[in-house]
């Protein structure tokens, strides 16, 4: 694996910041007008990708309520509701992906998106998408991905649910198809997720077990987890986004909005800057600080011959003097001459004691 690659002006890897990825998904609400709001929202906020997905509901599944076909959990945001319904309501037509695509390269942006099965790979291909996502769920279609994998483009894909092996045989699948390179995004696949189930420890284990980019897909409140995956190396990372989460739509509960996306950006970058590399003692910057650490002075008049004591000789601040280290060692020492307080304590006030080399 190579540190980094190149999608469009964006480079990804560790030693960058990390790529903000957008996800519209059914937050358009079958509005184009609002899509390319939210594309032009997105752009504004700063982010670098915008993430759509291309499927329609037949491509997904079957028109039937009964059974299994239909969600029945109170606990899911789309209980009632049949599968066909939903992907329905939360598909991007097809003839909206130009104009969204071309909007986003307008605004510097990168716009790809999620195929779900092979014609619509086919499809992004004809619209040259830069990079494809491959969805938790299709995680273990080997086809699907094997049919990216050949575009050559770079594929990242979601683990939500995925044990190892499964995580193993969907790379595998990748690479004995293309030589692409594969960002494998930790994910919890509950929406919305909590933070106690995310375990983005995850993350770097990611990169050392299978030899990816690894990030985060998050589908957790606010922006605390995304920002705390930088520190484990993400280098991508995707949330839901919407104008107005009280607009409604399929995923507008737990997407994020404007201010929300504007200060992902912002804190992953901060986050990003400060992990520098391993240091230790004052930096540069830090030097002029060393003036005003603690250190040994003269607190009172002293004569020739005079004692060091508690009281003539305290830790205190600015740090022109010796460190306070040596206080013990000096107390009970007579000085070799004359003192005014507020000097400095010196090796050389001290009879017959020398400093330490």
């Amino acid at each position: 694996m190579t540190p980094s690659f190149k999608v469009g002006p964006f480079t990804i890897g560790e030693a960058h910041v990390p790529f903000i990825i957008a996800e519209m998904s059914g937050n358009h609400n079958q509005s184009l007008e609002r899509a390319l709001a939210i594309v032009d929202a997105a752009a504004a906020c700063g982010a670098h990708a915008m993430k759509i997905q291309t499927y329609t509901a037949d491509s997904m599944t079957l028109d039937l309520s009964e059974g299994e076909f239909s969600i029945r959990d109170e606990k899911s945001l789309w209980n009632g509701r049949t599968l066909y319904d939903l992907y329905r309501e939360a598909s991007t037509p097809y003839e909206w992906h130009q104009p969204l695509f071309q909007r986003c390269r307008d605004l510097g942006m990168v716009g790809f998106s999620t195929p779900f099965d092979p014609s619509a790979v086919d499809f992004l291909e004809e619209l040259e998408v830069p990079l494809y996502k491959v969805a938790s769920f299709e995680l273990v279609d080997h086809p699907l991905i094997k049919r990216i994998a050949k575009t050559g483009k770079p594929i990242i894909m979601s683990t939500g649910m995925a044990t190892e092996a499964e995580i193993a045989e969907a790379v595998q699948a990748a690479r004995s198809s293309g030589n692409s390179p594969i960002v494998l995004l930790k994910c919890t696949s509950t929406y919305p997720a909590s933070p106690e189930d995310t375990n983005i420890r995850t993350i770097r284990e990611i990169s050392r077990r299978f030899g990816t980019y690894a990030g985060l897909s998050d589908h957790t409140m606010g922006i605390g987890v995304a920002v705390a995956s930088v520190a484990l190396g993400a280098c991508v990372i995707e949330k839901h986004f919407t104008l107005k989460r009280s607009d409604g739509g399929v995923d507008s509960a737990f997407s994020l909005e404007p201010d929300e996306l504007k200060a992902l950006v912002i804190e992953t970058k901060r986050a990003h800057q400060s992990l520098g590399s391993i240091q230790w003692g004052p930096s540069e910057k830090e030097k002029p600080s060393l003036q005003f650490r603690r250190s040994l002075y003269i607190a009172s008049d002293m004569k020739q011959g005079d004692l060091l004591n508690a009281s003539n000789l305290r830790p205190i601040r600015p740090g022109f003097g010796l460190s306070p280290k040596h206080f013990e060692s000096l107390i009970g020492k007579p000085v070799n001459r004359d003192l005014k307080k507020g000097t400095p304590m010196k090796w050389d006030w001290v009879e017959n004691q020398k400093g330490p080399n």
